[in-house]
Order: C-alpha cells, then structure tokens, then sequence
C-alpha cells in the first residue's frame, strides 16, 4: 500500500528541486545578459577609441596641410544665406549674410556684419529687414584648420517689419580652412534689442538666437 506521507515528501523533493532548477536558470540568464552588457560596453569603448584616433588623426593631418597664420592687417570676406518656401512658391523667406573683417593681430579680428532678410507670406506684401553690427572676434587659437571664435557685436536693425532700434548680441562659432585662405564657418548669435545705451541689461532676457553658415576667404 502506497505511503501518503512519503508521497507528499517526494512531492515537496521535487518542487524544491524545480526551484533550484530554475533559480539556476535565472542566474544563468542573468549572468548571460551580464556578460552581454560588457560585451557591449567594451565594443562601445573601442569604436569611441577608434573614432577619436580616427579624428585626432585627420586633424592632425590637416594641420599639418592646412595652417594658415593670419598677421595684423589681413583681411576677409564672409558670405552665407538661407532660405525656405512652401511648394507653391507664394510664402517664402530667406536672407543673405555678409561680412568684412580685419584682424588686428594674428587671433583678433574687428568685423562689420550685414544681414538682409526677406518674408514674401501668401497673405500680405514682401518685407525687407537688415542689420548692421560692429563685431569684436576673439579666436581661441591662431594656428590649425579649426578655429574656433568668441565675440560681441553692437549694430542697428532696420525695415518694414521691425521697429528701427539698436541690437546687441554674443556670438561664437567656427572657421574649418579647406584653402591657405579659404574656409566654411558655422556661427550663433544671441542678440537683444535696446532703445537706449541704458536698457541694454534689462532686455538682455528678451533676445533670440539667429544661425548663419557660410564661406569665407582671406586676402
């Protein structure tokens, strides 16, 4: 005659055993997705190695190809522009960037800046906008392809959409030379307008930021 008890203890023997059976299992997976994990980590770290040589080593190529010093008296040219229109042609905007600088030493430059601005909406006339700066650049280097750039700038805006008043901004940005004097450059602006000299704190808050990229050349 069968045992209840010694049933109900071989019963209990197996549920205990699938319990370890699967802890086991768990702590296999877990180990397995550990392991992954690092895998993954460690094959990130490599390509984020491999990727910085990779750019260190085309920087210090073009360095070594393209390293134009500038020297006081050189001047330069800037032009970019931008643009956008629906497919219909009948509402679109854009305008143009330009710029004359000098430097005054080899990584110190006093530009002139002019921006012209268009909006042609599907409802209304085309408007003209522009702004004239003074800028002061300081760049952070003066030798290598790259150079990066921190200034300011005081200036007027002007035309049919804006009321005529004085602007004020920070900018930074960069120059990659591809030529002895010929580079593209990306720049921001964050700038705020002011009625008078002593409002240019208090509508510091009430600016905007405005991107340009462009081409320029030195001669």
């Amino acid at each position: 005659m069968n045992n209840p008890g010694g049933f109900a203890r071989g019963a209990g023997c197996d549920a205990e055993r699938a319990r370890d059976g699967w802890g086991e299992l768990e702590t296999n997976q877990q180990h397995i997705q550990t392991m992954k994990l690092t895998s993954s980590l460690r094959t990130l770290m490599v390509l984020a190695a491999a990727a910085a040589s990779a750019a260190a080593a085309i920087a210090q190529t073009q360095t070594s190809m393209i390293d134009p010093m500038r020297r006081a008296g050189d001047r330069e040219f800037t032009i970019g522009g931008s643009g956008a229109s629906n497919t219909d042609f009948d509402d679109s905007f854009g305008g143009a960037n330009l710029s004359f600088g000098w430097y005054s030493n080899e990584t110190q430059a006093w530009v002139i800046r002019q921006s012209i601005n268009y909006s042609n909406p599907d409802i209304g006339g085309t408007t003209w906008n522009g702004a004239t700066r003074l800028a002061f650049d300081q760049h952070l280097w003066g030798r290598g392809a790259l150079r990066p750039f921190l200034g300011v700038n005081v200036g007027r805006v002007y035309g049919d959409s804006v009321n005529d008043t004085w602007a004020a901004g920070l900018e930074g940005g960069f120059k990659l030379y591809v030529q002895t004097r010929t580079f593209v450059y990306a720049m921001g602006e964050y700038g705020w307008f002011f009625d008078r000299a002593r409002d240019v704190e208090d509508r510091f808050n009430d600016g905007q930021i405005n991107w340009s990229v462009g081409l320029g050349f030195n001669f």
